[in-house]
């Protein structure tokens, strides 16, 4: 049984966030021999009722302050070496933790992520034999006429430039007996090397030279190192058309940052970028082993347990990667790059909802850090804060190689004759053009942001249409397997011979996806070499970047995908762009629905004409008239962000305000609709009057996963009031079994 400490005898007290518990905290006592380790941000055993847990040191309190008049229970241990946690992104949690109505461990465990914090995954080490002393050749004859393997062994590592070699090249745990005894007679050493598990794998990256930069990314990169060498955070958003050299200008003011010893954090909107990202900034800086860190997701535990520490000691001094990686631990951080910066991935759909780029600002501003915001087709909201005087504008409106941009076609689909043979999906001119991009050995990117065979499958009699079980959304049908699917919550089934109603066999498919695309390309082109890139291709490790090699080094004609494929890469060889359908993005109820549509095209469409020969966009779309489609055939991102600024405006939508989504959801439909009545009458009462709280309604996905869904939207000229009121008002429900209540600050999803 622990023994308990007088907390007058304590020289501290320490208030501890134990894993796994919302917001769990508890006081512990600081034994004497921890009290120089046990430090905010440490992390520690402690002793909880009859087990023992780990947890996070949020705050330290001396014992004049603790307001504890018992006995305190002593922390067992101090895990690791010193805080993990720096004091600037503990403030950070702390701010995002209450800007987001969220409990601060969720904070917590975006910063240290599960490999660290549960020391899972210690360092991997692997057995070196390093050449001690070596023979004459008669003694070397002697040993091998005694004892051959010993001599192979000798005669390896002396042919070894380095004198050593991993015990797995001599032949793995058979030359263990060899070594050790080659060992007891002092020829050979046996030692432990810890090994990096490098996601790159064993890719080799040759040493790139810095470009030379046109007046445009001069004037921009002066400007970056003049606010750096300032020491000034206040944001730079850099609007350079697609092709203008952003990259290179992120390369050189990177350099520039470890030139004075400081960290550099790259953030990119999709993990499909991260590796690309990766391999530009691992080229420029090969002369730097170990220097370039990626984080992401997608990475096996061990590779995220090292790369995290090796940014965490300091020896990665560029850390690169999605959204999650704002709270990546660069030591002496100095320069932030936010890629894409308009891109909506870096707005988490899931608990913490944080959006990853107003994070990496506040950052900035926290550790005295300089800030580039980046994007062909910034975000109103930069935008509007370039207006404001918040954020420095920096502009390249030419492409660095001096290409034009790609001429672009809007083609009105409602005039298009109906082919059979393309059933719709293809016109008779992007056929044309495809064919002749074929026959010219050029590369052809065609874009359709929905995967799966057909939409629905739906009866011609009686209008049945075969919904999930446990979503209110049609089912898509997937041609590989043969099954429907849901998108939301993943159900499958098997495909019906007949209408499950009326009992009629003319059950029809509708719609089209990138599969049913994929199958009528090959009809169209046969010998073109065609590769699709959705969520069903890449399911494996590194698929896409594997795919995107390819398409690089032209093993691949066209490239059909969804969005993944539609910012941010850079392919020379690809002189066509198709969008199949413009509108998917248009129809749906979201204040950001033409922004969205807006910026896809755009970035898709500046995949073209980025080598030597000119680029061509053709978009296929049925409202040829959308402001939307509109402005991205003339590449007008002014035009475009001045007419929706306006009407944006006129709505007090943002950035003119801040918009809030509060979702309840249940297995019970009447207890759901209930809660959120009650929720928003409670709202209206406490809640300022400068707060509108819009009727409680379904939500337009009226069901997912079993659980009915009700939404109420909140909107107000300050995000705190709405998060601090209904954090007091949801708390109440946080117990309820049959209810879940979740609020999304400045929310990016309204569906």
């Amino acid at each position: 049984m622990q023994d308990l400490f007088p907390v007058a005898t304590q020289e501290r007290i320490v208030r501890v966030l134990l894993d796994g518990m919302d917001d769990m905290v508890f006081d512990y006592a600081v034994p004497a021999p921890l009290a120089s380790v046990v430090l905010k941000g440490s992390r520690v055993e402690v002793p909880l009722r009859h087990r023992t847990a780990t947890g996070t040191v949020m705050v330290l309190n001396p014992p004049s302050q603790g307001g504890w008049k018992g006995k305190l229970k002593p922390i067992l241990r101090a895990v690791g070496q010193g805080p993990i946690i720096s004091e600037q992104l503990m403030e950070l949690a702390e701010w995002a933790a209450r800007y987001y109505a969220v409990p601060m461990e969720q904070m917590v465990r975006c910063i240290v992520p599960e490999s660290v914090r549960a020391e899972k995954h210690e360092e991997k080490t692997r057995k070196m034999i390093v050449l001690q002393n070596w023979l004459d050749d008669d003694e070397l004859n002697k040993l091998n006429a005694k004892a051959p393997r010993q001599a192979s062994i000798l005669r390896y590592l002396h042919a070894d430039e380095e004198k050593r070699a991993p015990i797995n090249d001599l032949g793995g745990s058979a030359a263990l007996a060899p070594c050790r005894a080659l060992e007891k007679r002092g020829l050979v050493r046996i030692e432990e090397e810890r090994v990096h598990r490098d996601p790159a794998g064993s890719e080799t990256f040759a040493l790139t030279q810095p470009l030379a930069l046109n007046e445009e990314q001069e004037k921009a990169l002066e400007v970056i190192i003049s606010t750096f060498d300032r020491g000034d955070s206040q944001p730079m958003l850099l609007q350079g058309v697609t092709g203008s050299g952003k990259t290179e200008v992120y390369l050189q003011a990177a350099a520039h940052a470890l030139k004075q010893g400081k960290g550099v954090l790259i953030l990119v909107p999709e993990i499909s970028l991260t590796p690309q990202t990766m391999a530009r900034f691992k080229s420029r800086f090969a002369d730097m082993p170990g220097a370039v860190a990626i984080l992401h997701s997608a990475m096996s535990d061990g590779e995220r347990f090292d790369e995290w520490h090796a940014i965490h000691r300091g020896q990665a001094r560029i850390a690169i990667g999605p959204r999650s990686a704002v709270f990546a631990p660069v030591q002496n951080l100095g320069l932030i790059i936010v890629d894409e910066e308009h891109d909506s991935s870096y707005k988490q759909e899931s608990a913490p909802r944080y959006h990853g780029r107003d994070l990496a600002v506040l950052r900035a501003k926290l550790e005295g850090a300089a800030i580039l915001l980046g994007s062909a087709t910034p975000s109103l909201e930069s935008l509007h804060n370039v207006e404001l005087g918040k954020y420095t504008m920096l502009r390249m409106d030419k492409r660095a190689d001096g290409q034009r941009l790609p001429l672009t076609r809007v083609l009105d689909m409602r005039s298009e004759p109906k082919d059979k043979r393309y059933l719709g999906i293809i016109s008779e001119k992007l056929r044309l053009a495809i064919d002749e991009r074929m026959h010219k050995g050029e590369q052809v990117i065609l874009l359709l942001n929905r995967r799966g065979f057909a939409r629905s499958l739906q009866c011609p009699d009686c209008g049945l249409v075969i919904n999930c079980v446990h979503c209110a959304l049609p089912l898509t049908y997937h041609l590989p397997e043969n099954r429907l699917v849901c998108h939301i919550c993943g159900y499958r089934a098997m495909v019906p011979k007949a209408c499950p109603e009326c009992h009629s066999d003319k059950i029809l498919l509708e719609g089209y996806g990138t599969q049913k695309v994929e199958a009528v390309l090959r009809r169209c082109f046969p010998k073109a070499r065609l590769q699709r890139v959705d969520a069903d291709v890449t399911t494996r490790k590194n698929a896409l970047r594997d795919i995107l090699d390819d398409f690089r080094a032209r093993r691949i004609d066209i490239l059909l995908g969804t969005q993944m494929i539609s910012k941010g890469l850079d392919f020379p060889g690809v002189t066509l762009v198709g969008v199949l359908n413009a509108d998917l993005g248009l129809c749906i109820p979201d204040p950001r629905a033409a922004e969205r549509t807006f910026q896809l095209l755009t970035q898709v469409a500046g995949r073209a004409g980025r080598g030597d020969i000119d680029g061509e966009v053709i978009i296929q779309t049925y409202t040829p008239q959308a402001a939307a489609i509109q402005f991205a055939r003339r590449h007008d991102t002014d035009g475009f962000a001045e007419k929706e600024l306006a009407l944006r405006q006129q709505f007090a939508f943002p950035p003119f305000s801040h918009m809030a989504v509060l979702t309840v959801r249940s297995p019970k439909e009447e207890l759901a609709d209930f809660t959120i009545q009650t929720l928003c009458k409670k709202l209206r009462k406490e809640l300022p009057p400068s707060i509108e709280v819009c009727d409680p309604m379904p939500a337009p996905i009226a069901k997912a996963h079993g659980q009915f869904r009700f939404m109420c939207t909140l909107k107000g000229p300050a995000a705190r009031p709405i998060a601090d009121t209904c954090a007091r008002v949801l708390a109440p429900y946080k117990a309820a079994a049959d209810i879940v209540c979740t609020l999304d600050i400045d929310a990016y999803s309204f569906m």
